[in-house]
């Protein structure tokens, strides 16, 4: 008798211990870097969180950003260590690609494609050999033109599919946010127009471009375990 109350008492003392939080990394530039801010516009980490809220999931998440402005693949590559690795994540989102692909018409300074491929596998290896989850994302626009006639669409499409590849190789999730973006930009950009549907710039995102983004990150995430 005192053996089975001795185990009730455990089990219910067991029930009370607050789970581990799942701990998700987001990893890109400035658009997460807005992600975790109210202003401009409140940020997809911080609408994602309220979704998850809203869920009765908040237990079971803790979301972390860690976007810098102009950062491209390489650039993560090179804080990969002290701002990811060293926080010891569960998951690490990687949404990078816009800086790549619009500094090379913008600056000069963009990124081409192979080093591109070579610098996202690399990321992903190091995630990968410290037993992190890993989710890709493609990137989403730069510009909002409906009928594909934005300037970069082409290399979107070109640097989305190396990321599409990537995933499919090494076997991870993926948030196509590059074809979200269009099919939605289909079907609620009637009049052509270059950015305030979703985007406030053509590139960082407006409320609703924001809801949109966390939407998408959450439709991913909630069947991680």
């Amino acid at each position: 008798m005192k053996k089975i109350l001795f185990f009730s008492f455990v089990l219910v003392a067991c029930s009370f211990v607050p789970q581990k939080k799942t701990k998700v990394i987001f990893f890109g530039d400035s658009i997460t870097e807005l992600g975790v801010k109210e202003k401009p516009y409140k940020g997809y980490i911080l609408q994602l969180d309220s979704i998850c809220k809203g869920e009765k999931k908040a237990e079971q998440f803790d979301f972390v950003g860690s976007g810098i402005g102009g950062n491209k693949v390489y650039d993560l590559y090179l804080r990969l260590e002290e701002d990811v690795l060293s926080k010891n994540p569960d998951v690490v989102v990687i949404y990078v690609g816009v800086n790549d692909v619009w500094h090379k018409t913008l600056l000069g300074t963009g990124t081409d494609a192979d080093k591109f491929e070579k610098f996202y596998q690399a990321i992903i290896k190091k995630l990968q050999a410290k037993n992190i989850k890993v989710v890709l994302c493609t990137p989403a626009v730069v510009g909002e033109k409906s009928d594909m006639s934005n300037p970069l669409d082409g290399d979107l499409n070109r640097y989305s599919n190396i990321i599409r590849e990537l995933a499919k190789k090494n076997n991870l999730l993926i948030v196509d946010l590059r074809k979200q973006f269009i099919d939605y930009l289909k079907a609620n950009n009637p009049d052509n127009r270059e950015k305030d549907i979703l985007t406030y710039d053509r590139v960082h995102m407006n409320t609703k471009g924001n809801f949109f983004l966390a939407n998408a990150m959450w439709n991913t995430l909630k069947s991680i375990q």
